[in-house]
């Protein structure tokens, strides 16, 4: 704001100086720059597929990636803002983005480890509990009726129990995979390059595990689901 406001003092002294009356010279000048800044103007909802299709064909920057973004601190406009307003150096700045994709790593990292604990302590355990009532409640009707008796009344739990088994199976494997995207992108040097690592490989496992627990919240008996369903946190008993 500082650097824009500097910016448009000097246009407006320059107007003048070239004989335009003051207030009419800060008025030209704020319509030239509502006029060249119109692209970026959005009234509907920022975080919308709409806008996001709209920034693209308004050819704005739609970077997505955190690790990314943060390297527009270290563009020529940043550097000659930063400078000119006599906040940070470049040397500055580029400490700062070390710091800055640093904690990036650290966070996501930090996360990663809870969701595969919670995962391998908390939610397979709980899911496979319930699995195996709905096995019990099966072996106890081929032990009560004839087979196909046995069959038809069981194919519900039986129908259940191969759902949960596909979804444990890749919950426990994407941990497994987590662990290892995360030992990878550790052994890289650059915070730059290991964020983005974690931004390109690690997020993404753990946006996959995330679906399939979501799966299986809507499955397990509530008895057993050892955390608070989002329909309890958003209807209280």
């Amino acid at each position: 704001m500082a650097d824009q406001l500097n910016r448009f003092a000097d246009a407006v002294d320059r107007r003048v100086e070239s004989g335009e009356d003051t207030m009419e010279a800060a008025f030209r000048e704020a319509r030239s720059l509502i006029a060249s800044s119109r692209r970026i103007h959005f009234d509907g909802n920022g975080y919308s597929d709409e806008w996001k299709a709209e920034a693209a064909r308004r050819g704005l920057d739609t970077e997505t990636s955190v690790p990314l973004m943060y390297d527009a601190y270290l563009s020529e406009e940043s550097i000659r803002m930063f400078g000119a307003t006599g906040v940070f150096t470049p040397v500055e700045l580029q400490a700062r983005n070390e710091v800055k994709w640093e904690i990036y790593t650290k966070k996501v990292q930090i996360e990663a480890r809870v969701l595969g604990d919670i995962t391998l302590s908390q939610i397979i355990p709980a899911a496979t509990a319930y699995m195996n009532r709905l096995l019990d409640n099966a072996t106890k009707l081929r032990a009560l009726f004839s087979a196909d008796t046995a069959l038809r009344l069981g194919a519900g739990d039986i129908s259940t129990i191969e759902t949960l088994s596909a979804y444990l199976d890749a919950a426990g494997r994407l941990v497994r995979e987590l662990v290892e995207a995360r030992k990878v992108a550790n052994r890289i040097g650059s915070e730059r390059e290991k964020a983005i690592a974690y931004h390109d490989t690690v997020v993404p496992l753990m946006d996959e595990i995330r679906r399939h627990i979501d799966k299986l919240e809507l499955m397990v008996d509530d008895e057993i689901w050892p955390l608070p369903k989002y329909r309890e946190m958003l209807f209280i008993r």
